[in-house]
């Protein structure tokens, strides 16, 4: 089975892509749904976090306080790279085990962080949805009524535009009407299904950047 890693920066339209891909049946695993589930109220991994970050990070109904969590990894890389230490390998690990169950020519793998996260090798095929940053800008601060500089700052830590569609294999350009984005989505698609047919030969691949 063709693995996709599907990625792209904060507001680049990453779940509508998915929803899209989904509603073609093609199996969809999204990394940042199992770091949810990972981190539901008496899983292992939030008594890991607890640990490692003191009661302030827990709510007194025994969930997580992202919003506390997040003061606390977002200005500080060690900190983040605590807790990515405790989340990434168990993402992983469910991704893997999740695989394991599916049979189709190809699945979509959501990882958001896929290149920060030094995972691009987990999938067989990169997949970076894009868009200008001032569109990420305007799409987020409409979604999650964050301040420019907040937002900036999200893309700042992430690695840069150009770095994602240098290291990608298909690239879709989300800063069009949907129906633009929908034709591309199914072009891939078709893409995928045939690669998937001929993935032994390496004749068959080939770089849409659509």
């Amino acid at each position: 089975m063709l693995k996709v890693g599907l990625t792209g920066g904060i507001g680049c339209g990453k779940s509508t892509v998915t929803r899209l891909f989904a509603a073609m049946d093609v199996p969809v695993i999204d990394a940042d749904q199992i770091a949810h589930q990972l981190v539901e109220k008496a899983q292992p991994a939030l008594k890991q976090i607890q640990l490692a970050f003191g009661s302030s990070v827990i709510n007194t109904d025994g969930t997580l306080n992202r919003a506390a969590l997040r003061e606390i990894v977002f200005f500080d890389i060690e900190q983040k790279q605590r807790l990515e230490a405790i989340l990434h390998p168990l993402v992983f690990k469910t991704i893997t085990t999740a695989l394991e169950k599916l049979s189709a020519p190809y699945c979509l793998i959501a990882i958001p962080l896929l290149f920060e996260s030094d995972k691009a090798d987990f999938v067989d095929r990169v997949l970076v949805i894009d868009c200008p940053v001032a569109t990420q800008i305007e799409r987020v601060s409409q979604r999650d009524h964050l301040t420019a500089e907040t937002i900036q700052a999200i893309i700042d830590s992430q690695v840069s535009r150009a770095f994602r569609t240098t290291h990608a294999d298909d690239v879709i350009d989300n800063s069009d009407a949907e129906d633009r984005l929908a034709e591309q989505v199914k072009k891939l698609h078709n893409s995928y299904l045939s690669l998937s047919a001929c993935r032994d030969n390496r004749v068959c691949e080939q770089h849409h950047h659509l």
